[in-house]
């Protein structure tokens, strides 16, 4: 058995780990984290962990701190990466790290020649670094649990965003994939709303001159209908501000737009302003500044999910059982 609790926040969200310590009504443990002026990262713990069940919430994701000043997603990496190590130099008695994003996981798999698969490098600088078990929340692509070789648990804010959507009535909807790599979340989330699916498929059309352009068809009714379209994160906002300006020209009527991860980086909050979006639904995986939160945007905090996780987690209650209830 383990000792009590130790919860630790990182810099990259600390709003979310203060809603996960009064979710759980458990005080965050405190630590100094900053950074040098030769920008190297520094962790001192305030008093020992020594055999506790430690859980450390750090989104590998770009932050602001109340300064405006940004710490960059490999900053956050490594302050995660010190923190564990700091605690396990301590002789915490389990280390688990909540990742609530996931940064990097994009990079997956080797699809083209001379590239890296850094969503395994990561897992395994995780690992090596001291953390005995990992706790996050839609992962870009399933295979990444099985890049960690100690146990994942992968959670989903599927419930709460289905459960969003589900409170507003929306009639004649339509859940839309914007594109066939999405099918899969897309099919799932309009067998929770009872609505049909539509997939927005993209294609390479060569002309007679050699020039190339990118078509777009829809599978499925649109016209007429509400959308929504779901998908696991924004980063840009390119894809799903050009899958809503095709539905709006197949004469589509209000679009919804749900993802779990709100990266929100470049161009996005410019193209999500003023693109013909009615409502935007987030989760709070990733902390925005002032700058990024506008009036179509919805937050839904997953602190109630994580901080039940981690109690199932430290009692040695089964995780699987929380999503069969």
């Amino acid at each position: 058995m383990y000792g009590d609790i130790a919860l630790f926040s990182g810099t990259a969200n600390p709003k979310l780990a203060k809603e996960i310590s009064q979710s759980l009504c458990v005080p965050l443990a405190k630590a100094d984290v900053f950074r040098f002026s030769n920008h190297n990262i520094f962790c001192r713990l305030h008093h020992s962990v020594r055999s506790k069940d430690v859980f450390i919430i750090q989104p590998i994701a770009a932050s602001y701190n109340e300064q405006g000043h940004m710490s960059s997603a490999n900053d956050n990496l490594m302050e995660l990466l010190i923190m564990i190590d700091t605690v396990k130099r301590d002789s915490g008695g389990r280390i688990t790290a909540v990742v609530p994003y996931y940064g990097y996981g994009r990079t997956d798999k080797k699809d083209q020649p001379r590239v890296p698969i850094t969503a395994r490098l990561i897992a395994d600088l995780i690992s090596t670094a001291g953390a005995e078990r990992f706790l996050t929340i839609d992962l870009h692509a399933g295979q990444i649990q099985g890049f960690f070789n100690i146990p994942v648990d992968e959670l989903t804010a599927f419930y709460l965003l289905s459960d969003h959507m589900r409170a507003k009535k929306i009639e004649n909807g339509v859940v839309v994939a914007g594109d066939i790599g999405a099918t899969k979340r897309a099919r799932n989330f309009a067998q929770a709303l009872d609505m049909p699916l539509a997939i927005i498929e993209k294609r390479r059309i060569q002309h007679r001159d050699g020039s190339d352009a990118e078509a777009l068809n829809i599978i499925g009714d649109v016209e007429g209908k509400n959308c929504l379209i779901f998908d696991d994160e924004i980063d840009t906002a390119g894809t799903i501000v050009q899958a809503v300006h095709f539905l709006k020209g197949a004469e589509a009527a209000d679009i919804y737009v749900c993802v779990s991860h709100p990266v929100f980086s470049g161009p996005a909050i410019k193209r999500l302003t003023t693109s013909p979006i009615k409502e935007v639904v987030v989760s709070n995986t990733i902390a925005l500044p002032p700058e990024k939160i506008f009036d179509k945007l919805t937050i839904l905090s997953v602190a109630p999910l994580l901080g039940e996780v981690i109690r199932r987690i430290h009692l040695g209650i089964s995780v699987g059982e929380l999503f069969d209830e």
